[in-house]
């Protein structure tokens, strides 16, 4: 049997195997990218590639032609396969060389100047003053923006019939939740949840209905701050805060206090400070009185505390509110408080 001449149609078999691989040979050899290598690769070895049918055709072979025709035929796959897997090789490399070349830095060009960027002027005056009262002890409290109206004006003793809540001076989402008109609330959020001693400032953005000019807009920015312990009295509030001036603005500032009125603290005060511009002379700045607000203070109300679960029999505390924007441009200068807002990039430069 084994000296046996194959048949016909094994001759013819084979010449048919002889004209695939040489075509397969050519256009793998021929392709220049991957898409064209995966469409030879498919178009011969694919489910319906002309080897793989070829392969299937040998069941009409006589059982004696089988063993050889299919030794030829796992040599022609293996052949393609090798050239695939070479001309895959040469395609990369090429795509390599390529990207490098695209790649390649011109050293004569003139480099582009890359400018770096600096802390806005708002950034940088509530990092000072986290910087100072955290050297008193204090931690910085964050809280809402979008706010229940219980704890921006009802925790704060502000009833439902109070200015205050008047749809002109604030802004109203649903008639419980509102965008916080101060940084206040977190007063007693605070006190809920933590036990007396407490020592926290609460830095944060602001809203109220107002029109937008010079000293006003309806996005603003605040630093609140909340003293409650035993023993504590309006005279630590007021070194507290010429202290903080001191640190903030230099020891040649001074401070002075107001009788005012606050729901949330008494007795309220405002509290002054020397004009940082003619240093207590009197100037257009200060209206010619030498001095210039910085916030408004008190010593926590006792229905406050009461209703944060805190005793005002055995404790007190002090409150204090002051505006970020108004500090900024005391500290750097800034007459408009629009220019904190505008992102105009000549402006920042200068900080």
């Amino acid at each position: 049997m084994g000296g046996m001449s194959p048949t016909k149609g094994a001759v013819e078999m084979q010449e048919n195997l002889k004209a695939i691989l040489q075509n397969a040979l050519q256009e793998v050899s021929k392709s220049t990218d991957m898409n064209q290598l995966e469409v030879c690769r498919v178009k011969y070895l694919g489910k319906k590639g002309e080897l793989t049918v070829f392969l299937r055709s040998m069941g009409d072979l006589p059982p004696e032609d089988r063993p050889l025709m299919g030794k030829l035929v796992n040599e022609a796959k293996d052949r393609i396969e090798g050239l695939l897997s070479q001309q895959k090789e040469v395609i990369l490399r090429a795509q390599r060389e390529e990207r490098l070349k695209e790649e390649e830095i011109d050293i004569t060009i003139p480099g582009k100047r890359l400018l770096r960027g600096k802390k806005h002027p708002l950034t940088k005056t509530l990092d000072e003053i986290k910087r100072i009262f955290m050297g008193l002890g204090f931690s910085v409290v964050e809280g809402p923006e979008v706010e229940w109206a219980y704890y921006n004006f009802t925790a704060l003793n502000i009833p439902e019939n109070h200015p205050a809540r008047d749809v002109q001076d604030t802004f109203y989402i649903t008639d419980d939740i509102v965008l916080r008109t101060h940084t206040s609330p977190d007063e007693p959020r605070t006190m809920e949840k933590t036990k007396p001693p407490i020592r926290v400032i609460i830095p944060g953005r602001v809203y109220r209905s107002d029109d937008v000019d010079a000293t006003h807009s309806p996005v603003f920015h605040q630093v609140e701050g909340l003293v409650v312990d035993e023993g504590i009295t309006l005279g630590d509030l007021k070194g507290t805060f010429d202290l903080f001036v001191k640190q903030l603005f230099g020891e040649h500032i001074e401070t002075k206090f107001r009788p005012s009125h606050f729901p949330f603290t008494e007795p309220s005060a405002e509290i002054d400070a020397t004009c940082f511009v003619c240093g207590g002379k009197g100037c257009r700045v200060c209206k010619d009185t030498g001095w210039i607000e910085l916030s408004g203070a008190g010593m926590t109300h006792p229905k406050v505390l009461e209703r944060c679960g805190i005793d005002p029999q055995r404790y007190s505390g002090f409150a204090f509110g002051m505006g970020l924007d108004r500090l900024t441009n005391m500290k750097y200068g800034i007459d408009d408080m629009r220019l904190l807002f505008e992102n105009d990039i000549r402006f920042l430069r200068q900080f």
